[in-house]
């Protein structure tokens, strides 16, 4: 029985004359049963318009070798593309290797390996290049413009350079699209000196050839580059800039410091060249504006455009988070999805970062359960924002069961996790994972080795620090930061080894000039050890580094005060004045019931005030017969009736008496925790057979049954 194609939109169907009544009256077009060569050709050609292709590809394959047209380049080599356009590389190498060489041509080889480098598959297309050359059939200008982004997503110059030498023997330097492609290979192997002399030397360029030398050098991060690029572009009176010029132009202006008057410029020159319909034009607008401090325009563009996609909203939220306005990020992402926009992987990463910044734990469940219902929780930004939202809200198991549920986690999820573990006071456990994540084969980066240098200070490891210390370069061949000699200074002062981490800022390289990080490490544990002589000189470079930071004052002033040095105390305390400087208030706050209440010292403006104060005095009572001793070093005026009313007490009381019977206490609070009051949690958390979890300025405390998950080493 023969068998009739049918063709409707796009789409191939084989039926036999027995089931043409399921066919509904001129739904599809009738295509004669035999198929030619032309045919088959069309169907291809139609097929990979459409999205799904897949199974027309295999439709279309079938009658390629039933009817013997195996040996025809042309069917074969639309038929690759297809399989590649549907997501089947496998099965059009499969279908490659399966072909006779004698019917592979350059234009085969080339299908080929243009799929695999869109696939990020590099080494496989160069591998199939370097075959196709050992096979006979040499390379023509666009193989070269195919495997030369291959030779870019390795990041590695050394291909390039080769591909670069074979380009030019073969005479192809002089066509525009390769030598736009070596320059955007050079570019991303960050070689811009090769990737402005390739550009120089073009006989001709166009838009494309300028956009990849603006994009390479805001790639690498010259931006000023960029921008006389760009300038060159308008100069050229045959070429108009489009949405990747402006845009790449934008973004050099956002991340320059004084790009706001250049962004405004490029803003009047994408209105003239009617750029600003366009909504990727008008994102990056935005993105600038925010960026470099113009608010007002940013919010005043954003409510100018008409057509809002997800990307103009994930701009706003991010441009208001890092302005510091974690609650207004969040409502905008609430609006968008009343707006009816479906939220993508940034839009869920920023919402997360937002609520943990509010500690505001309620929401980020919500936005989890959203995750879940769209299918977003296998995206490693969205898990590593999770991790890190219950982490900062207080749920390390939590943020331990969203980690421990993910699928071969990358290696910023895995830093993310080792970060909660120190910010808990749980290092044995961030050490521990971190040997885990090496056996496994992931790399670290800068940001996972200041979390694990900063455990080991936190629990006193100071020769496992500086093994993780020298590995960095020798074994990771990383370079050190100042955050890393800021992690040492902090492990070997914590470790009451002042002079040691004075010498180890005095080592450090020339190059490594000690910033506020290092010298405010050195400064915070003289307050602790009582050290005065290092103290003064400590506070003294940071007096030079950071003149209107408040706190190094106050912290000096605090070391003279318990030295007995009231007068040296009090000068400091002038000098303060004189510069018109003010000591931060400390403030608390807890969440009760979806409400917050803030409290700062001495507070009396809850309407339970009464039963607070009440509380706390019974409580003091029971402590005294436990023994406890109040530590009036960090009473104001060395009063113990101050020390009971710090706000992370006047917290923890409301807590007591408001929260549900057995529901875990979290307070946030705006400063670092005073020892009198890690003293009292304790107690409190064994008294009331309650978990308290105290988020302050430094990390998390995590009280239970008269222990702190610091281990009082803190």
């Amino acid at each position: 029985m023969k068998s009739y194609f049918f063709l409707k939109n796009n789409y191939l169907k084989i039926l036999s004359p027995s089931n043409f009544h399921t066919l509904k009256p001129r739904s599809y077009h009738r295509i004669p049963w035999q198929l030619t060569p032309t045919h088959l050709n069309s169907l291809l050609n139609a097929a990979t318009q459409n999205n799904k292709c897949f199974k027309q590809a295999t439709q279309i394959h079938t009658q390629i070798i039933i009817n013997r047209y195996t040996t025809f380049p042309f069917l074969l080599n639309n038929l690759l593309n297809l399989y590649a356009n549907s997501g089947q590389i496998i099965k059009s190498l499969i279908l490659f290797s399966n072909i006779e060489d004698c019917c592979k041509n350059v234009i085969t080889w080339t299908s080929l390996i243009t799929n695999l480098s869109r696939n990020n598959i590099p080494n496989k297309a160069l591998t199939l290049f370097n075959q196709m050359r050992v096979s006979g059939v040499n390379p023509n200008q666009f193989t070269f413009s195919a495997i030369l982004p291959a030779c870019a997503n390795l990041k590695n110059p050394f291909h390039g350079v080769q591909m670069h030498s074979l380009i030019w023997k073969h005479g192809f330097d002089i066509h525009v699209f390769v030598g736009s492609a070596l320059v955007n290979m050079y570019a991303k192997c960050c070689d811009m000196l090769c990737a402005q002399k390739v550009f120089d030397e073009m006989p001709e360029r166009n838009l494309v050839s300028w956009n990849s030398m603006i994009v390479g050098f805001l790639d690498n991060e010259v931006y000023d580059h960029a921008l006389l690029i760009f300038k060159e572009v308008l100069r050229e009176t045959s070429i108009t800039p489009n949405e990747v010029s402006a845009s790449s132009a934008l973004t050099a202006c956002a991340n320059m410091d004084d790009g706001l008057d250049v962004g405004k410029q490029v803003h009047g020159i994408v209105f003239k060249c009617g750029l600003i319909t366009l909504a990727y034009v008008k994102n990056s607008l935005m993105d600038m504006y925010w960026k470099c401090g113009s608010f007002e325009d940013a919010v005043t563009l954003f409510k100018s455009i008409a057509e809002k996609d997800v990307v103009t909203w994930n701009v706003l939220m991010l441009g208001v988070h890092k302005n510091n306005d974690f609650e207004e990020a969040f409502k905008y992402f609430v609006l968008m999805r009343s707006q009816g926009v479906s939220p993508d992987e940034a839009s869920y990463s920023t919402a997360l970062n937002a609520c943990a910044s509010l500690a505001a734990l309620n929401q980020g469940m919500l936005i989890h359960n959203l995750i879940l219902k769209s299918g977003f929780e296998k995206d490693m930004s969205v898990a590593s924002s999770l991790i890190a939202m219950y982490a900062k809200c207080g749920s390390l198991v939590d943020a331990q069961r969203v980690f421990y549920a993910i699928n071969n986690p990358n290696v910023v999820c895995w830093t993310v996790m080792i970060s909660a573990f120190q910010q808990y006071g749980c290092s044995n456990q961030a050490i521990e994972l971190f040997e885990n994540m090496l056996h496994q084969g992931i790399k670290p980066d800068y940001r996972t080795f200041v979390c694990v240098l900063s455990a080991c200070a936190h629990t006193g490891k100071v020769e496992e620090g500086f093994a993780y210390f020298n590995s960095v370069e020798s074994v990771h061949n990383m370079n050190l930061g100042h955050e890393h000699y800021a992690c040492m200074v902090d492990l070997l002062s914590r470790a009451g080894r002042l002079e040691e981490a004075k010498r180890f800022i005095e080592s450090m390289p020339v190059s490594m000039n000690p910033g506020p990080s290092v010298w405010g490490a050195l400064l915070g544990a003289c307050r602790n050890h009582g050290n005065l002589e290092i103290g003064k000189e400590a506070a003294e470079k940071l007096f030079l580094i950071e003149p209107r930071n408040p706190g190094n004052y106050v912290i000096l002033a605090n070391i003279y005060t318990r030295k007995g040095k009231l007068q040296e105390a009090d000068e400091i305390r002038r000098r303060m004045g004189v510069q018109g400087l003010r000591k931060e208030h400390g403030c608390s706050w807890i969440d009760v019931n979806n409400t917050t209440f803030v409290f700062t010292a001495n507070d009396k403006s809850h309407p339970r005030t009464h039963e607070i104060y009440t509380l706390l005095r019974k409580f003091k009572e029971q402590l005294k017969k436990r023994g406890y001793l109040s530590d009036t070093n960090f009473a104001a005026n060395n009063t113990e009736e101050s020390l009971w009313h710090h706000s992370e007490k006047l917290a923890l009381a409301l807590g007591l008496l408001a929260l549900p019977v057995g529901a875990p206490i979290r307070i946030k609070k705006n400063m670092r925790t005073c020892g009198d009051c890690h003293t009292v949690m304790k107690y409190a958390s064994e008294i009331f057979n309650r978990e308290i979890i105290v988020r302050d300025v430094n990390r998390f405390h995590h009280f239970s049954a008269g222990n702190c998950s610091c281990k009082d080493y803190w």
